[in-house]
């Protein structure tokens, strides 16, 4: 093979000859260290807020490892830069890497993939947290999309913890040969254990973030609102946190039974020519490419009950034993659900701590042609994040009554991350009261003009409901 090499000149004047393409190099990060127990990591600080991007909250799920409870993460020495987002975990995407699946991530993907970002106000001190768990039917999405951009709360004086948790197949699976190895959590239910270790790992580092580890809200949308679901009744998360919020995922169904999901492993694997007496070792073998293209296989297979899930949270919900926090919930009015998040709000503010129930109504102007019947699932994020400019469903479409709305549903947010976890309503920055859903049976509305309070009586479970009425 020749190699030919070029003179400076030859390569300026080829370099010249290439069409101009507008790309550049990053802005250089404005450094901020900070010590957490595995050692020290340096994120940027930009306009007031600390960014850490990839922070390692368990140790790599891969190997021996995939389908056993997180690990802690080792030590490292030195400097650990924490500027750029990891790969998400393992999930169908199209083959093109610019186009976003379903759950908003393109290109790479990895099994190594339990990792943390965090928005963080610069020189905090007792900031209240919310750890933020990304919706995406569990087995899509990712925590550091743009939706969930922590900027604007950390400019409010909120810390947000994006985490990563697994997905799909490599989330919610259950096996013969995998229980026969006998750990003590049991089988399934690992994107549940990923957000404790993250809980965990809040308890133990944020307050070197200037975060207060007893006023921390676990809060998620779609999926990881139902894990939140999940977290309401779960033991090993009890006193990891001290308020909830669940937007589109009150997910009132009972956990599977054991043995039915692991039978529904058994079939599925079949698919990949697998047969009953696969072996925990011929399990591992198999690429996670495999499991996330194989139909019955990338969805996962849900919670299951065991001894480390004993009991679905309905069940516990019905009896008055779940963990007695302020729960804020709610949905958006075109899609379904609201039924659910009602009953949420019922059972969960029925005594002790208030429920705090709410309807997203909102269509902005750019989307009125398509969201003909209300705003559509996960239309809120943009606006309760407050991050319609980083977000993919916003940017410049957006107009100032959009942008407004988003100012005051963010406070309100930021607002319930802030009070104390004794307090009975939730005040946001323009003034606005949110009384909980209690015996008024009452419910926040948010329209173009802002929130007001409605009976929740009154509202539909969703579009279908309303165009039947």
């Amino acid at each position: 093979m020749i190699v030919r090499l070029l003179s400076a000149a030859a390569c300026g004047s080829a370099i010249l000859a290439i069409p101009a393409v507008r790309a550049q190099m990053p802005p250089s990060p404005t450094p901020v260290v900070v010590d957490v127990e595995q050692g020290s990591l340096s994120g940027d600080s930009q306009g007031g807020v600390d960014v850490f991007r990839g922070i390692p909250y368990a140790a790599p799920p891969v190997g021996p490892l995939r389908w056993k409870a997180p690990r802690p993460v080792p030590a490292w020495r030195g400097i650990r830069t924490a500027t750029a987002n990891e790969p998400a975990c393992p999930q169908p995407v199209d083959p093109d890497p610019s186009v976003p699946n379903f759950g908003g991530v393109q290109g790479a993907q990895s099994e190594d993939c339990l990792y943390l970002t965090l928005f963080a106000p610069a020189n905090a001190s007792g900031a209240p947290v919310v750890v933020w768990l990304h919706g995406g039917a569990y087995f899509l999405g990712a925590g550091s999309l743009g939706s969930y951009d922590g900027t604007a709360n950390a400019r409010d004086g909120v810390i947000t913890v994006d985490v990563n948790y697994r997905l799909g197949s490599m989330a919610n699976f259950t096996h013969p040969a995998l229980a026969a190895e006998g750990d003590a959590e049991g089988t399934g239910n690992y994107a549940m254990m990923d957000a404790v270790a993250a809980l965990e790992w809040v308890r133990d580092n944020i307050a070197a973030f200037g975060g207060d580890p007893g006023n921390v809200t676990i809060a998620g949308q779609s999926a990881g609102g139902g894990l939140v679901t999940g977290l309401l009744s779960l033991p090993a998360a009890e006193g990891l946190y001290h308020k909830a919020l669940i937007q589109s995922g009150s997910l009132l169904r009972p956990d599977r039974d054991e043995r039915e999901a692991s039978e529904a492993v058994v079939k599925a694997l079949g698919d990949i020519g697998l047969g009953a007496d696969a072996s925990a070792d011929d399990l591992r073998s198999v690429s996670a490419q495999t499991l996330v293209a194989t139909p019955s296989l990338m969805r996962g297979f849900y919670f299951t009950t065991n001894a480390y899930n004993p009991n679905a949270t309905i069940d516990a919900l019905k009896a008055g034993t779940e963990q007695d926090v302020p729960v804020m919930v709610g949905t958006n009015a075109g899609e379904g659900g609201f039924g659910n998040a009602r009953i949420v709000a019922d059972l969960a503010g029925d005594s002790g701590a208030p429920a705090f129930l709410y309807r997203f109504d909102h269509v902005p102007a750019f989307r009125q042609a398509e969201w003909t019947q209300g705003p559509v699932h996960s239309a809120e994020l943009m606006f309760s994040f407050d991050s319609i400019d980083t977000s993919s469903w916003g940017g410049p479409d957006a107009d100032a009554a959009d942008r407004a709305l988003a100012e005051k549903m963010q406070s309100c947010w930021t607002a319930f991350y802030k009070m104390p976890a004794d307090s009975r309503a939730i005040r946001c920055a323009d003034g606005f009261v949110w009384e909980p859903y209690g015996a008024a049976r009452q419910a926040a509305i948010f329209e173009t003009d802002g929130p007001a309070m409605a009976p929740a009586a009154d509202l539909p479970d969703g579009p279908e409901e309303t165009a039947s009425n």
